[in-house]
């Protein structure tokens, strides 16, 4: 053997580098916790163009050969400027700081590396992440033949649940039609039906599911920004009028943008009297599922014919940690292929449990592992109340805003968002407009708090959104008057241009 060969395996992890396992990782777990001691901001305000070329020029043939030279690069390649989404003024998206037993959970299954595909790979995991599935189940009230599987995230979840209510659309038209019609023909007809706030997977699932362009139809959302179910009736009836299948209605329990739960029992009704699958996107206000207080916001999602749920987002997991659930387990066939070589159809009869044979990933991660070890060490009502305390910090929060007039505010959120705007003083929209995302951009430039942006009815908003339970009122006041004074020098210092520019 080689002396390279003999350096190559020394970095195997194994039952001979045991002590190198412990040491390298104790060595990386300590820069993680001194970077995360020193953080006094969110984010460095590092752009694109200073940090490029840094990467850039790292020559990934020439290898450092020691951990603390290569862990001294990495912190300035990435820790030194990562976003910390565990900073209490960190307030822009949809991501949440992390319990410690999900970071438990993330070493363990990430040295062990069981592949959730097939039982003689995932021993014991596949059982595991067959139990959370249940039990996640069970908290919806979807019922005794319920049944789904681990996923990378919501927009996997949502593109899955499109396949599956596609497939069962076209089984029903063709089913029903005296003469097998073709399939492009069927699938030409099919519609999806969602609110205008609803996720974009929603389009891109019809459009990597080969429907037709104009397959996703968008009914509008009341002063609530909550799907109006009297647009959706008469959408659907449209449809019918029209030749076409509705195959699915998605509706959203949390939106991204306002955080608004669709009323799902109005919604049910409608899907059950048109014989239509409902879809719930729940993967921002799935938390509410271990809400002490809250899981009614919930009511009507029982009835679903499928629900994304997104741990990583309310359950306060790393990324990835999600899932898709259905009522009738059986549908998940739609998502089935045997091979030979990895699941035989034999394997079926014999019993043996293949999670591939419900998911549309192959190779995939025991991502369950770190749900599993939250719920063991923390329990379901000790992340429902760390959920609990972000939906009131949102309601808190938003009367900050509504209060100050020097900004305005859309309707409360349901779970943990605040859509607000700076409003300078006579402003035109279109400098309201310029002054509210130069706010934004300086206050990432500066690196003391991130915030969101977004459009309502055509206009620039901001927003908040809350996940973090360490963050305070008084961050929020802190950051409030930051946006104020960013957006109010922009509208003087643009009124000022205007007034000095020579009338020609």
């Amino acid at each position: 053997m080689s002396s390279i060969d003999t350096a190559a395996r020394a970095h195997l992890f194994n039952a001979g580098s045991l002590g190198r396992y412990r040491d390298v990782l104790a060595r990386g777990v300590d820069r993680v916790a001194r970077r995360v001691g020193a953080a006094d901001r969110p984010f460095t305000g590092v752009t694109p163009e200073a940090l490029a070329p840094v990467v850039g020029a790292i020559d990934l043939d020439r290898p450092l050969g020691d951990t603390d030279a290569a862990l001294d690069e990495l912190h300035d390649v990435w820790l030194r400027d990562a976003v910390y989404f565990h900073h209490p003024r960190y307030l822009a998206h949809l991501n949440c700081p992390v319990v410690i037993p999900a970071l438990l959970g993330e070493a363990v299954l990430s040295a062990v590396n069981s592949s959730l595909d097939t039982w003689d790979q995932s021993v014991g995991a596949t059982l595991m992440e067959r139990r959370l599935i249940e039990w996640t189940a069970g908290r919806i009230g979807l019922g005794a033949t319920a049944d789904g599987v681990f996923t990378s995230g919501g927009t996997q979840s949502n593109l899955q649940a499109m396949l599956l209510a596609r497939e069962e659309a076209y089984r029903r038209v063709v089913g029903g039609a005296a003469a097998r019609p073709a399939r492009p023909e069927v699938l030409a007809r099919l519609r999806v039906v969602t609110s205008a706030a609803g996720h974009f997977s929603v389009q891109k699932a019809a459009k990597l599911l080969g429907l037709s362009a104009d397959a996703v139809l968008t009914v509008p959302t009341d002063a609530d920004r909550r799907m109006r179910t009297d647009e959706l009736a008469r959408t659907i009836d449209r449809c019918r009028r029209d030749g076409q299948v509705v195959m699915a209605v998605v509706a959203t329990a949390g939106t991204t943008d306002f955080g608004t739960i669709d009323p799902l029992p109005e919604i049910a009704d409608i899907c059950t009297a048109a014989g239509v699958w409902m879809h719930v996107d729940a993967a921002y206000g799935c938390g509410l599922l271990v809400s002490p207080t809250r899981r009614h916001l919930l009511d009507g999602i029982e009835r679903a014919a499928s629900v994304t749920v997104d741990y990583h987002k309310s359950f306060f997991q790393p990324v990835s940690s999600s899932a898709l659930l259905v009522r009738d387990g059986r549908v998940l066939r739609h998502a089935t292929w045997h091979a030979d070589y990895l699941n035989p159809a034999r394997a079926v009869e014999q019993g043996i449990p293949n999670q591939v044979d419900k998911s549309i990933q192959t190779t995939r991660r025991f991502d369950a592992c770190k749900l599993w070890l939250t719920l063991r060490i923390m329990g379901p009502d000790a992340v429902g109340a760390l959920f609990d305390q972000v939906v009131d910090l949102a309601a808190e929060a938003w009367r900050l805003f509504d209060a100050d007039p020097r900004f305005e505010v859309a309707a409360p959120s349901q779970l943990s968002t605040v859509v607000f705007r700076h409003l300078p003083p006579g402003a035109d929209p279109n400098l309201v407009d310029e002054a509210n995302l130069h706010a934004r951009e300086a206050l990432a430039t500066s690196g003391a708090a991130l915030v969101a942006g977004t459009k309502v009815d055509g206009a620039h908003w901001l927003k908040l959104t809350l996940l973090n339970p360490e963050t305070t009122a008084d961050d929020i006041a802190h950051v409030r008057d930051l946006i104020a004074d960013h957006a109010a020098w922009y509208a003087r210092t643009a009124a000022s241009a205007e007034l000095s520019c020579p009338v020609g």
